[in-house]
C-alpha cells in the first residue's frame, strides 16, 4: 500500500497576513480555513492521481479543527484535535509512509519572511537546534527523517521555501507569500492550489534520498522564552540546563528525547 502523510498549518496559507485570520471563528478565519482546505485537497488529489492508496492528513494548526473534511477527496483520512503526543503536528506518521508533505507552513521565530513567524508558540522568542534558528518545518522534517520518510513538498512563505531548498534540494517548494514587514505579498489563491498539486506530483517522482532531511548525530537545543517565569518553570525538566534568565539548553543524541522535552517545555 502506498501511503502519503500531510501536515497542514495555516500561517503559510496563500494570502494570510494577520493573527486574527488564524484564529477559529475570528476575523477572516473562515476564508483562510477554506483556502487551507483547498491547498490540502490539491496535495491529496495529486497523490491519489499518482497511484497512492491512502492519504492521511494531520490538521496541525491551533485547535487542529480548521480543515473542512467534506472538501477533501474521498479516501482521505483526517486527524483532528491534539493527541497530546511528542510527535505533535506529525502524529500519525510512521515508517510505513512513502512520503510526507507540509502545507501552509511558516518561517521560524526570529525570521522576517512572514509577519506570523513563530516556532510552536508565540510565547517563545527563539528556538535553536545545533545553533540554527529552528522552524516548525525543521522540527517536523526531522520527525519525518526519524521515521526514514522523505519530505517531497513544502508550501508556505518564500523565506521558508528558500531555506528548505538549501537544506534539501530535491524537495519541491511552493512559495505562496512573501513577507513585507507586517504585510504580505501573495500569488493568486487559485494559482497556489494549482502549483501545490504540480509540486506534489513532481515531488513523488523524486528519489527518496534526494528528499530526505539530514539527521544530525547530536542535538544541542536552546529555547529562549519571552517571559523569564516560563523559563523558570521549564527549567525543572530532567536534563535541562539553565543558560540565563530566559534561556534553557538541552542536549541528547536521540531525537525522540528532544521531542519529549519540547512536548513539556514548548
Amino acid at each position: 500500500m502506498r501511503k502519503l502523510f500531510i501536515s497542514a498549518d495555516i500561517e503559510g496559507t496563500c494570502g494570510i497576513t494577520s493573527w486574527d485570520e488564524t484564529q477559529k471563528n475570528h476575523g477572516d478565519w473562515g476564508y483562510f480555513a477554506a483556502q487551507m482546505t483547498r491547498e490540502v485537497a490539491a496535495a491529496c488529489q495529486a497523490a491519489l492521481d499518482s497511484g497512492f492508496d491512502q492519504v492521511l492528513v494531520k490538521d496541525a494548526h491551533d485547535s487542529a479543527r480548521n480543515l473542512d473534511p467534506s472538501q477533501l477527496p474521498r479516501g482521505v483520512e483526517l486527524i483532528r484535535g491534539w493527541a497530546r503526543d511528542p510527535f505533535s503536528m506529525m502524529v500519525g506518521l510512521d515508517s510505513s509512509f512513502e512520503a510526507a508533505v507540509m502545507t501552509g507552513y511558516h518561517n521560524a521565530a526570529g525570521r522576517d519572511s512572514n509577519p506570523l513567524s513563530h516556532t510552536m508558540t508565540t510565547s517563545l522568542f527563539s528556538v535553536r537546534i545545533n545553533d540554527e534558528l529552528a522552524s516548525e518545518l525543521m522540527i517536523n522534517s526531522l520527525i519525518a527523517a526519524y521515521h526514514a520518510v522523505p519530505v517531497i513538498a513544502v508550501t508556505g512563505d518564500k523565506g521558508l521555501c528558500d531555506w528548505m531548498q538549501g537544506k534539501v534540494p530535491g524537495t519541491q517548494v511552493v512559495p505562496v507569500n512573501q513577507g513585507m514587514g507586517a504585510a504580505t505579498r501573495s500569488i493568486h489563491p487559485a494559482l497556489a492550489v494549482e502549483r501545490i498539486g504540480q509540486a506534489v506530483r513532481q515531488g513523488l517522482k523524486q528519489s527518496k534520498e534526494s528528499c530526505m532531511f539530514p539527521m544530525p548525530d547530536h542535538f544541542d537545543v536552546e529555547i529562549c522564552y519571552r517571559e523569564h517565569s516560563q523559563a523558570k518553570r521549564c527549567s525543572f525538566y530532567p536534563g535541562i540546563e539553565r543558560v540565563d534568565e530566559r534561556t534553557l539548553r538541552f542536549q541528547h543524541n536521540d531525537y525522540y528525547e528532544v521531542l519529549r522535552m519540547m512536548h513539556f517545555c514548548m
